[in-house]
């Protein structure tokens, strides 16, 4: 039979899309597609039928009454058929100042190169054309190593977060979410606000740096640092507490989490006298953080073993995972440093938050935008659906 694609166009009401189905209710539907910009609506039907002259003149009928532009054409016999299954990606774009078209045309371009059609594009934010998530297709995978390094490229000229995922099951079937805590799920490092109120932060400083600069391993770090908080009374760590801020979103973020049945942990290299205050606050199923040793109500400067460094996070990831039944396809990690990266790793889904080059580089994806409410965008929530879950 002769397949027939038509185009109606016009200002959006009830009942257009139910007129037109009437004027070819006897025909074969093969597809239909439908969009709607600010009022304006656009839908497409792809159906076959003995006698497409017949159909096209009602459908004609229905769009004069409609007050729709209608466009119609009658596709040739040899058009092919996909001869193999296409792989399915969902690419989400983010930018709290908006997203530019020069932003939008390099994405674009660079999903040309790689042979991808897009087949669909929501804007998922409202108020403002702050997100959008384009579904695109290939026929043979995207090497994605390499072609996210090329989008990350683009997302830090452009000032946008670009994110590039298989589109699948495991997408959205997400069931567990791990933190980090220091300038993750909160601002501040709370070793540093300990080294201020025991008037050691230069020396702290110091030892940190020496380890970021890969002259000390984690571990050792952490015991000399520690070990500079000797005597501090446990008092001035309640005054910590008291003034650590959350991160942009983590409470929003968290809460939509649990109405929507997601499990939340925080793994933490910092201490559990914040992280398990952070867990109740929050109301997160599981923390775990070192432990400071604590005599006559002051620190000793001492970490009791085990100490929660970068292979312990990613354990700790595994035996969470094992024992709630969960895949590990179905976890999702967001850190922001080296001691994140096996956790990243570790997870289906590894999400660098305002991290250093060299974690955004190998996470899955990355954020750069202020809020942590971001992590929603990149499941496929819109905007509504997160009001939603807040209401």
């Amino acid at each position: 039979m002769p397949q027939i694609l038509i185009k109606a166009s016009g200002r959006d009401h009830a009942g257009i899309a139910a007129r037109l189905m009437g004027a070819l209710r006897d025909a074969r539907i093969l597809d239909i597609s439908q969009a709607v910009i600010h009022d304006l609506l656009t839908v497409c039907v792809l159906f076959e039928a003995d006698d497409p002259t017949r159909f096209i003149a009602a459908v004609e009928s229905a769009a004069r009454d409609l007050d729709l532009r209608l466009e119609s054409q009658v596709l040739p016999q040899e058009v092919p058929q996909p001869s193999s299954p296409r792989h399915p990606y969902a690419l989400t774009l983010i930018a709290d100042q908006g997203i530019s078209a020069h932003a939008l045309e390099e994405v674009m371009t660079k999903l040309a190169s790689a042979g991808a059609n897009i087949d669909r594009i929501t804007r998922l934010s409202q108020g403002g054309f702050n997100c959008i998530e384009m579904k695109v297709s290939t026929a043979a995978p995207i090497p994605v190593v390499a072609f996210k390094a090329e989008l990350l490229d683009i997302a830090r000229r452009q000032g946008v977060d670009v994110g590039l995922q298989a589109e699948g099951l495991y997408r959205r079937a997400k069931r567990l979410v791990v933190f980090d805590m220091d300038s993750t799920l909160i601002r501040n490092e709370v070793i540093d606000e300990l080294a201020r109120e025991k008037g050691v932060f230069d020396e702290v400083s110091r030892i940190t740096h020496e380890a970021m600069s890969g002259g000390l391993e984690f571990d050792e770090s952490l015991r000399r640092r520690c070990a500079k908080l000797q005597g501090l009374a446990i008092t001035a760590v309640e005054a910590v507490y008291d003034r650590l801020e959350l991160s942009p979103g983590a409470e929003e973020l968290i809460l939509v989490l649990r109405k929507l049945g997601y499990k939340t942990a925080l793994i933490s290299g910092g201490f559990t006298f914040i992280a398990e205050r952070l867990q109740k606050r929050l109301k997160m199923d599981f923390a775990y953080a070192n432990q400071l040793e604590v005599r006559d109500g002051r620190l000793t400067g001492r970490v009791i073993p085990p100490i929660v460094n970068a292979r312990r996070k990613a354990e700790l990831v595994e035996l969470l995972a094992r024992d709630e039944r969960i895949s590990l396809e179905q976890v999702i990690a967001i850190g922001d440093g080296a001691n994140d990266l096996l956790m990243l790793a570790k997870a289906g889904l590894g999400i660098a938050f305002n991290a250093k080059p060299s974690v955004s580089e190998r996470a899955d994806l990355s954020i750069s935008q202020k809020s942590l409410l971001n992590v929603l965008h990149l499941l496929g929530l819109s905007t509504g659906d997160i009001q939603e879950a807040l209401a």
